[in-house]
């Protein structure tokens, strides 16, 4: 293990805050790389890349550690990342996950990092590489694959490399031109697209013009003639050539490898999580990716060279360099290892015979720790404990409908009911409710208690089905069991409340059947309803077995006792679980008188009505729910459900021809595009439920968590907070690539504007070339020469030009100017009170950017009505700091 001693100055506080750290080797030595050069990479050098995820505060990080080699770097550069790598992984508590990432084959997560693309560059600054000087603009051609993140691949600018099957990227002086192979993916046009406009921002100032050509459809004027007249004109162009950097391995069955002595072992038949020893290393081969495993007690050279053995294993089973290789340490495995097993068991103590080699090493490390100012679990010391951040709810007032399933029936509940639920019944509700963007939504989903019958389940998932139907499939559709309810749905209720029993004959007829004692809640019998909760998100209360065990002295009790009504308050309760006792009290037994009873000094005949004295409970149950968004693509190889996770994920993400799962660890979330097939639209939570099943064997998910389906278009604030949201990109119709060519140019732009017309290709083809042999510099927006040979007979149609993006927003360009420091804290120099940058002021400041009004707060202010300093709200993630401002009215 490294000494404190020997730890890299360079990594000094490192993995303090989310977000990303770079540091390029230099001499031999890893040097912090600027934030304005992020994203770029010299084909000479190599790099070490930092990604902090997860909440502040309790530990609660997860790091991510990539060693980047140029294709041009010198040996001894690459050796210095990846000891570097180890080094840092010491740092941060030898729990990361290492990466070796090689250029032009970099896995999706690295690249998520700088979406939309990484920019390749060649030359490099060490071991004698020189640092590129400014020299004039050079045309460049690239290649982009990739549906969610870019691989952009510089090619040689030569009409031969052009084929039928990619998408490429023309980047001249003057004008960016996309190619569309005619056999190239809708998505991935749409992505090269994002790559096209962030050239445009990067390279030429937002100035220059954007020209989409597709291949097969030629015009002589416009953007397809000038296209070819660049590559010295047209000619046919053949197929894909595929070279070493083409070949993509597929993804195979695990197949484990013991490693001993620094060499690949026997291959290991039969496995399971139990086979995986504390103190050694293994070898996962899964075609695509290698995994090498690292037991908690494994010694540092150990783990070196089981690293070293991987390289071996690839270079020996002569494997494609897109291989990827990953090495995880034991306890923070990844979904994608931990798919290639049928199950993945919580983890358990380690056994005698490892627990001083484990408490060895824990101790080295938080040596280490201690020296880096940082806490055993990577927490910086003296960290805030940060609270539970609750979605956003429905909005409040909307109209409430409630049905109870009897039979093959629904049956309306009461209004004054509406709230009561049994925990033998299956209940509907219908909330419907304006957004603010004045359109009526609706959230619909069936309730299941817990001692529900099957049949009532299936009845109320059948009929939900329908009413979903009936609504167009405009609703958020959702299955929620009963001790699983979720923020939005409770919130929708004031009260709830959830008594033991049924009133269904389903759940009579089963009771019944197996000579079961009937339970359900009656006006007259004894009855304690516990008082937990008293936001309104979680104020939920449920009625407890009727014993003096049941009680507990952080709680409150509303407690029924043959003629008396009792609210018995605990030692460590609140004055809000006292005051939403009372409300439960009347909501129960309506004009009843409730007799107060303190903890310690209860009546005789209070304790009769609970069957005599016993001790209470005092343990503080605690209600907070640790959200951990991530978001997955998913096949069905061979029956097989398998999953994708896309990483850093943004609202981009969601492609109109996807079913996508967003997981929040509270919920899950089935989104389904606008393009997707009818059939599959009626899978969707079906796919959900394989993906709960397969959470809950690999990663304890629980089987009762709330599932949703939701449709584009009508994602409701519980969704849409874990992403920079944008409404208006909704309601744009089209494909991918349609959608993404109007969010750039406009409304009136046509996808194939430049490519309209008539006449043959030939023709097109011909009047081209003779454009260049008579105009020898490249043809820019000048109409055409005068000698240009005859057109067509049938003149092609004007191509529209494409217009300049428009703005998203209105604050696109603030007037009042927001700076950020090395740290991401924003502020300005002119500074406004909440009432001026509030989303509802009446007194609103022109010019200020609307997506970011608390920068514009004094620290005072700032502090006062966010809650925190400037400096703990960004370490927040976006979406939780969007959650945030939104609870303030300031986003």
């Amino acid at each position: 293990m490294a000494t404190a001693k020997a730890l890299e100055p360079a990594f000094q506080g490192v993995g303090s805050k989310p977000g990303v750290e770079i540091w390029r080797i230099e001499n031999f030595k890893p040097v912090p790389l600027p934030k304005a050069d992020y994203g770029k990479f010299y084909s000479g050098d190599s790099y070490v890349v930092l990604q902090t995820s997860g909440r502040a505060g309790a530990g609660a990080y997860t790091y991510d550690i990539h060693f980047w080699l140029g294709k041009d770097t010198s040996q001894d550069e690459a050796g210095v990342a990846a000891i570097k790598t180890v080094e840092l992984d010491a740092i941060l508590g030898g729990r990361a996950v290492q990466h070796r990432e090689l250029q032009n084959h970099e896995s999706d997560k690295f690249i998520s990092y700088f979406k939309p693309c990484i920019i390749p560059l060649e030359g490099g600054v060490a071991s004698g590489f020189k640092k590129p000087e400014e020299e004039e603009f050079v045309t460049r051609l690239y290649t982009c694959k990739g549906k969610r993140v870019v691989h952009l691949k510089q090619v040689p600018f030569s009409r031969s490399v052009l084929n039928h099957d990619d998408v490429f990227i023309l980047d001249t002086k003057d004008k960016i031109f996309q190619f569309n192979g005619a056999n190239s993916n809708i998505q991935e046009r749409a992505k090269a697209l994002e790559v096209v406009q962030f050239l445009k921002d990067t390279y030429h100032e937002g100035t220059c013009n954007v020209a989409i050509v597709d291949d097969g459809k030629l015009q002589a004027e416009g953007d397809s003639g000038e296209f070819w007249v660049i590559f010295g004109g047209f000619a046919p162009i053949g197929k894909k050539v595929l070279s070493d950097d083409d070949v993509v391995p597929d993804k195979t069955p695990g197949k484990l490898y013991s490693i001993a002595g620094g060499q690949v072992a026997d291959q290991i038949e039969e496995y399971s999580k139990s086979t995986f020893e504390n103190d050694k290393c293994y070898l996962m081969d899964c075609g695509d990716e290698v995994f090498v495993w690292v037991g908690r007690s494994t010694q540092v050279d150990d783990r070196k060279a089981a690293m070293k053995a991987a390289e071996e294993f690839l270079t020996s089973n002569n494997r494609p360099k897109a291989t990827l290789v990953t090495r995880l340490i034991q306890g923070y495995e990844t979904h994608s290892f931990k798919s290639n097993f049928d199950s993945w068991p919580s983890s358990t103590a380690p056994s005698a015979e490892n627990r001083g080699k484990v408490a060895e090493n824990r101790g080295k490390v938080s040596a280490l720790l201690k020296q880096q100012g940082v806490g055993p679990k990577g927490k910086e010391k003296n960290a805030p404990v940060v609270e539970e951040v609750v979605p956003p709810l429905l909005e409040a007032n909307g109209k409430l409908e409630v049905w109870s399933i009897d039979g093959d029936a629904k049956n309306p509940v009461a209004s004054e009911d509406i709230g009561k639920f049994y925990s033998g019944d299956c209940y509907i509700v219908l909330y419907s409710y304006h957004s603010r963007e004045k359109k009526e939504d609706f959230y619909l989903c069936y309730w299941i208690g817990k001692d529900s019958t099957e049949e009532d389940q299936n009845t109320a998932a059948k009929l939900t089905a329908s009413m979903f139907n009936s609504l167009k499939g405009r609703p958020v559709q959702g299955r929620i069991y009963q001790d699983k309810e979720p923020p939005q749905f409770i919130a929708i209720f004031q009260p709830m409340v959830v008594f033991k029993g049924g009133l269904s004959s389903g759940y009579k007829s089963h009771i019944a059947e197996k000579g079961l004692d009937d339970e359900t809640y009656k006006p007259d019998s004894a009855s304690v309803i516990q008082i937990l909760g008293t936001a309104v998100h979680n104020n939920k209360a449920t009625q407890l077995d009727p014993v003096a065990s049941s009680l507990n002295s952080h709680e409150c009790f509303v407690i029924q006792s043959g003629s008396h009504l009792y609210i018995w308050q605990g030692t460590q309760s609140t004055y809000e679980q006292h005051a939403w006792a009372a409300k439960i009290a009347e909501f129960v037994k309506p004009g009843v008188h409730v007799k107060y009873q303190k903890e310690g000094s209860e009546s005789a005949s209070f304790w009769l009505g609970l069957g005599g004295k016993d001790t209470c409970g005092s343990n503080k149950v605690s209600l907070d729910t640790n959200r951990d968004p991530h978001l997955f693509a998913f096949s069905l190889s061979k029956g097989k459900f398998e999953i994708e996770e896309v990483y850093n994920f943004d609202q981009d993400d969601l492609l109109p021809e996807d079913i996508l799962i967003l997981d929040t660890r509270a919920e899950v979330i089935v989104w389904i595009g606008q393009a997707v097939d009818q059939k599959e639209k009626k899978n969707a939570l079906e796919y959900g439920q394989k993906y709960i099943e397969l959470a809950e064997s690999l990663d304890g998910l629980s089987p009762h968590v709330p599932l949703y389906k939701v449709t584009e278009g009508n994602e409701p604030c519980f969704f849409t907070v874990y992403f920079s949201w944008e409404a208006s990109k909704t309601s744009i119709p089209g494909n991918s690539f349609q959608k993404k060519v109007t969010i750039l140019f406009g409304a009136g732009h046509s996808a194939g504007h430049a490519n309209k017309g008539s006449g043959s290709q030939r023709r097109a083809a011909v009047a081209a070339l003779s454009g260049v042999l008579t105009n020898e510099k490249t043809i820019a927006d000048e109409p055409p020469p005068a000698d240009e040979p005859e057109q067509p007979e049938e003149a092609p149609e004007e191509p529209v030009e494409p217009s300049e993006p428009i703005p998203e927003d209105d604050d696109s360009e603030p007037k009042v100017a927001i700076e950020e420091d090395e740290n991401g804290i924003l502020s300005s120099q002119s500074t406004f009170t909440y009432e001026q940058v509030r989303v509802k002021s009446e007194d609103t400041i022109p010019g200020i950017d609307l997506k970011r009004r608390e920068a514009y707060l004094s620290v005072e202010e700032f502090e006062s009505v966010l809650g925190m300093t400037k400096e703990e709200f960004y370490k927040l993630p976006k979406w939780k700091q969007d959650l945030t401002k939104k609870k303030v009215d300031l986003f």
